[in-house]
């Protein structure tokens, strides 16, 4: 790890002779100061990983120097150097935040030793405020799972919007996450702990969605035996989500329209209209502009709904987060298999990295699933996510993941998934005769018969009737 380091000393022979040790043997960038007042303007206006300050000083002694690095840039790592070292002095520094306490003179091996574990101890301090960041956003968000800057920004923008009352239209494709986005907003808004109810606009038939909606009076029509509540009411002083608005009928968007402006609604067969205290959510995976350009959705309700707008991204446009999602659902089938499975082979994330998953995060929730039921080991292969279909057209997966493995584990993947693809197609094409298929392979009967064991195929399958 390369950083910055501002190095603060009254002697000029000596900060000539760190800057020469530091850039010598390292690629640091070192910036130099004698006077400790101009070293508080420097720290002021640019960051510093390291910096290290004599604490004999005429103008401003380390400790202070310590005091104002502390104030102006609190995660940098101070080390202090000085030719009078008292157990004293060490104590006071140690116990202002100095990560190290140098005498002079000092060995260039120790001085550059000292700078290494700073800046470790610096990777090492982000990498815990990231996670701990990290753990509050799974806290406060449990079901969302992401760290790509799309989410984060997600989920930025539903803390600031839940605690208003203003309508929220969530667009997305299919199994991108609206309803958890939704169920979030309701989470961190001031109405948490009343209902949160849904209502699936392509599950109810055109013909009963009004009732379900706003209920009906008894005898508002054949059925109607007695009065009942409708969803609305059910989600009083609560939030009242509207999946897959963009299904309803011209006829049900006018009333929902009188809804959401005037706050009330009328049941079925009833003569007066009620008050609704509800919050509205709506999502939609269709592009309501083009539907309104197609008269197919009502102009004032689009500018009605589109107060606020979220588009989730598709899964193919963060594929930074398909690590976290599949550790998430491989701990959860994992836990509900009864089974111990500690993650994925390499070559298995490979794969799921390199899919285009147009079902998006449901797709991936269903492959993990069927992966963890048909795992026997403890890390979850490629076969255990593939169908037989799959298995006859796979490749080998070159992708951005391959390429962040260690040379030796990458190779030893790819050739793994060569050998169990190769091998599962001449074994098809045989018929699960291992010395025809040996044969037209080029290989001794017996180093084919151990590749089949190693992987685990069943020659049996591949017989025909």
């Amino acid at each position: 790890m390369t950083g910055r380091i501002l190095v603060v000393d009254d002697e000029k022979d000596m900060l000539a002779l760190l800057r020469r040790i530091i850039t010598e043997k390292t690629e640091h960038e070192v910036i130099v100061e004698h006077d400790p007042f101009k070293a508080v303007k420097c720290m002021e206006e640019q960051p510093f990983n390291v910096v290290i300050t004599d604490l004999k000083m005429p103008k401003m002694d380390g400790i202070a120097l310590l005091d104002q690095a502390r104030r102006i840039q609190p995660a940098a790592a101070v080390i202090m150097m000085t030719a009078y070292a008292t157990i004293e002095t060490a104590v006071e520094a140690t116990r202002k935040g100095a990560f190290d306490y140098i005498t002079k003179p000092f060995r260039k091996e120790r001085i550059l030793l000292t700078i290494r574990r700073a800046l470790d101890w610096q990777a090492l301090r982000c990498e815990n405020v990231a996670l701990r960041e990290s753990l509050a956003r799974q806290k406060a968000f449990p079901s969302i799972i992401g760290s790509s800057p799309t989410i984060k920004s997600i989920l930025s923008q539903v803390k600031q919007v839940a605690k208003s009352m203003a309508t929220i239209l969530i667009q997305g494709e299919s199994g991108t996450g609206k309803e958890l986005v939704a169920k979030a907003i309701h989470a961190h808004s001031d109405r948490c702990s009343k209902p949160f109810v849904t209502v699936d606009c392509t599950a109810i038939p055109e013909q009963i969605i009004e009732s379900e909606l706003f209920g009906h009076e008894k005898g508002a029509f054949t059925g109607a035996w007695r009065n009942k509540r409708g969803l609305v009411d059910e989600a009083n002083q609560g939030t009242l989500f509207l999946d897959e608005i963009g299904e309803l009928n011209t006829g049900m968007q006018a009333k929902l329209l009188r809804l959401l402006q005037e706050g009330e609604c009328k049941p079925v067969g009833g003569l007066k209209s009620k008050q609704a205290d509800v919050r509205f959510v709506a999502a939609t995976n269709h592009d309501l502009r083009e539907l309104v350009v197609q008269k197919r959705f009502r102009e004032d309700l689009f500018y009605r709904l589109n107060v606020i707008s979220f588009r989730l991204p598709a899964l193919r446009e963060r594929r930074d987060d398909i690590p976290l999602l599949v550790h998430h659902f491989v701990k959860e089938y994992s836990r509900l298999n009864n089974k111990q499975i500690r993650g994925v082979e390499p070559e298995a994330m490979s794969m799921l990295m390199s899919r285009q998953w147009p079902g998006n995060i449901r797709e991936l929730e269903n492959v993990i699933e069927r992966g963890a039921v048909l795992c026997q080991s403890e890390r979850i292969r490629l076969e255990d996510f593939m169908t037989d279909a799959e298995h006859t057209r796979a490749l080998p997966y070159f992708d951005e993941a391959m390429f962040s493995l260690p040379f030796k584990e990458a190779k030893e993947a790819v050739i793994r998934a060569f050998h169990r693809q190769y091998i599962h197609a001449i074994l098809q094409q045989n018929q699960g005769n291992i010395s025809r298929a040996a044969e037209q392979a080029g290989l001794q009967r017996q180093y084919l018969h151990r590749i089949i064991k190693h992987e685990r195929l069943d020659t049996e399958s591949f017989k025909q009737g």
